[in-house]
């Protein structure tokens, strides 16, 4: 492509730019073509992204590479690049089909891009939906992204993007005895913050392994603040369909670390709760194995439990978690085995399931967050790059 071809995609970019920003809608970083294409310009680039990735309706991929950007690499996360594998399921290394780019997985048993992984790489571009729940494990990529590009002296840019839970803060903060892939940081379940000023923060708190410090720049959104109510353009993975979803993620999250199923293998995976024995609730489903969530909890089993697709919180209407269905789910099933080895790394604690256990109440629980919570608050302030 000539140079004519090139100036004519960014102006067809602009101009689309321009509109939005004229019209007062949110604007992801990635939109903002004009402000990092000249830091990327003669540089050897990794990216760090996944079919979320996109300007526009087009690939992030695809704009640079319309644009003669050198892309070396791509790196993917949980799900992999196009977002069909199971949570939790190995990745393997390939190559783009559209491109012919090197794609390496850094999910499974290999988390972190190799010194060799970087080997001739200028800039490592970093572009993924994150949801704004610590277990939501794209952070812990954009945290060990951030190690490697500090341990080989490469320069991270973030482009930003909206957190549609970033309206509200809760949940416990996670102790840092119970790190895992699944919550490396001392933060709460929602943290209302954005990847990018998460990735600040981590910075800031040396959280980085021997307290590294990484060369980070972070491209903003634009008309974005966090009482925005920020609709996904696309599903952040294969089980978070849509924005009900997503709002229940950081509340049925949770029973990812019990016997009881969050909806997997369903068409409306985190949106219902259910087990085989609660058979009081009216509501029932069978999971299905299906892209995605090949071998859910029950499959082919019938499962009664709740529809919580009508409820306030899965329209957006609520400032904090709810505690009340796995609490509900644990006194009706009475199973000793109710929670599993993971609920500890998803909570961040053990308190929480002894709490449960105990049969403490709800507010006595929450209340048990808030010293952690307040101090957490005022710790994010320094990082926010949004009002």
């Amino acid at each position: 492509m000539n140079q004519h071809g090139k100036n004519t995609i960014l102006f067809s970019l602009f101009f689309v730019f321009l509109k939005n920003v004229l019209l007062g809608q949110i604007i992801p970083a990635a939109n903002r073509v004009e402000i990092y294409k000249p830091m990327l310009e003669g540089k050897r680039i990794a990216i760090v992204t996944n079919y979320t990735g996109l300007v526009m309706n087009t690939h992030l991929v695809d704009t640079l590479q319309s644009l003669k950007m050198k892309i070396s690499v791509i790196f993917c996360p949980e799900h992999g690049f196009r977002g069909n594998a199971d949570a939790g399921q190995l990745i393997d290394n390939s190559r783009d089909q559209k491109t012919g780019i090197p794609i390496i997985s850094l999910y499974g048993n290999k988390k972190k891009p190799l010194t060799s992984d970087l080997a001739g790489i200028d800039i490592i571009l970093f572009d993924l939906q994150d949801v704004g729940v610590r277990y939501y494990t794209y952070i812990s990529t954009l945290h060990y992204v951030m190690e490697s590009a500090a341990e080989n002296q490469k320069h991270v840019i973030v482009l930003d993007r909206p957190n549609p839970n970033g309206f509200y803060i809760d949940g416990p903060v996670l102790d840092t005895a119970f790190r895992s892939f699944v919550g490396l940081h001392p933060i709460p379940v929602v943290y209302g913050m954005t990847i990018g000023e998460l990735g600040k923060m981590i910075n800031g708190e040396g959280w980085l392994k021997n307290k590294l410090q990484c060369k980070l720049t972070i491209i903003e959104c634009l008309n974005y603040t966090h009482k925005s109510r920020y609709i996904l353009p696309v599903r952040p993975s294969p089980n978070l369909p849509n924005m009900a979803a997503v709002y229940l993620y950081p509340s049925l999250g949770f029973f990812e670390g019990t016997v009881v199923s969050e909806g997997r293998g369903t068409p409306f995976p985190f949106q219902v709760y259910g087990h085989p024995l609660l058979k009081n609730h009216p509501f029932e489903y069978t999971p299905v194995s299906m892209p995605g969530a090949t071998s859910p909890k029950f499959m082919g089993n019938k499962c009664f439990g709740e529809d919580l697709r009508n409820t306030a919180m899965a329209k957006g209407e609520h400032s904090e978690i709810a505690l009340i269905f796995l609490i509900r789910a644990y006194e009706n099933l009475k199973i000793p085995t109710f929670f599993n080895s993971f609920f500890p790394l998803l909570a961040g604690n053990k308190q929480l399931q002894k709490q449960i256990e105990q049969g403490t109440d709800l507010n006595t629980i929450r209340e048990s967050w808030q010293p952690e919570l307040e101090h957490f608050k005022q710790k994010r302030e320094k990082y926010l790059l949004y009002p």
